[in-house]
């Protein structure tokens, strides 16, 4: 079966779950094992993967990575954009380089082209010594520039061209340096919305977006929504010694209804605020920091035992993920197989 294929009567969830039985002997008591919530799922590069979507991602990911193209990755604050950035970086041909990230809403706007490309002493007040820049920084390996629909008008046509030329020009200097990075950049904004009122450069914009990943919002996988909830817990476990072993159906009903507008993101924060709350080893609903009136059960689409496999199905069943780790004098890599 190839991921692209769905049947044209089932939504993207049900039929990612189509070869997936209800939950074992343990859901009948009310409760899930972590070893349950995660079962079928993959952890590639600290990412959680289980939902057809993402498997997608990882084989874009996959195909981008050999090469040093410039990557755009679109989608929702908190879907994990960062980590496919560092994935493309981690199974490039350069995974020892600087991995060097920057969010370009911090930019400072009168430093903003010192921070990105460098000066050199004396360049301006208080530039009492040479800086190297972000792009110098990142030589030899990967810039993430994070909200890249933050970046000035003005520093614009700058990053063209060192994109194009793969050079750059400190602040205060008259000599160029060659930079051998690969770039990435990253929104939660519509650049061509923007481009077309004016607010951001249309051939910067399609110079960013030759090569584009866009990252799906979690209420759009929901079904790899348990999975997460058993990553985070196990981190939270390991963060503040905890040992919570189960999570409660109605708790899990609640998670899995949740609007999450924060995506991933906000779903962490969620769980930790919950394995700080419990004084047992399991999580239920009112260790949750929201309220079941919040939740939106219509939005779920499959029932939750449905989400959930039964740890005798072979995982992803009909979509093989074959992860090739290899050792530290060579390159990671993934290879995905349909």
């Amino acid at each position: 079966m190839r991921l692209q294929e769905y049947s044209a009567n089932e939504s993207p969830v049900a039929a990612a779950m189509s070869n997936l039985r209800t939950a074992p002997t343990d859901a009948a008591c009310g409760w899930f094992s972590l070893e349950h919530l995660a079962h079928g799922s993959e952890r590639v590069g600290g990412m959680v993967v289980r939902s057809a979507q993402v498997r997608k991602v990882l084989k874009t990911i996959s195909r981008l990575s050999p090469y040093k193209a410039t990557v755009l990755i679109n989608g929702e604050s908190g879907t994990g954009k960062e980590l496919v950035a560092r994935a493309l970086h981690t199974l490039g041909s350069a995974p020892g380089g600087p991995f060097v990230t920057f969010n370009c809403s911090n930019l400072v706007e009168t430093l903003a082209e010192s921070q990105l490309f460098g000066h050199v002493r004396g360049a301006f007040t208080d530039a009492r010594e040479d800086s190297l820049g972000y792009f110098r920084s990142a030589n030899g390996g990967t810039l993430f520039l994070d909200e890249i629909g933050e970046l000035p008008l003005r520093l614009q046509p700058k990053l063209l061209r060192a994109v194009e030329t793969h050079e750059i020009q400190p602040v205060g200097s008259s000599r160029s340096y060659s930079v051998d990075i690969r770039l990435v950049a990253a929104t939660n904004r519509d650049l061509r919305a923007m481009v077309k009122a004016g607010q951001f450069r249309d051939d910067l914009y399609y110079r960013l977006n030759a090569a584009a990943i866009v990252v799906p919002p979690l209420r759009e996988r929901r079904e790899a929504i348990p999975a997460f909830v058993a990553h985070f817990i196990e981190h939270y476990n390991r963060l503040f010694g905890k040992d919570i072993k189960e999570v409660s159906r109605a708790a899990l009903d609640t998670i899995c209804a949740n609007q999450w507008h924060g995506n991933v993101r906000e779903l962490g924060h969620a769980i930790e605020s919950a394995v700080l709350m419990t004084e047992t080893d399991r999580i239920d609903i009112d260790d949750l920091p929201f309220n079941h009136d919040d939740a939106n059960p219509e939005a779920v689409g499959v029932p939750i035992d449905a989400m959930l496999p039964r740890t005798n199905v072979p995982a992803a069943n009909g979509i093989t993920l074959l992860r090739c780790i290899l050792s530290s004098s060579d390159r990671s890599r993934v290879c995905v197989r349909s």
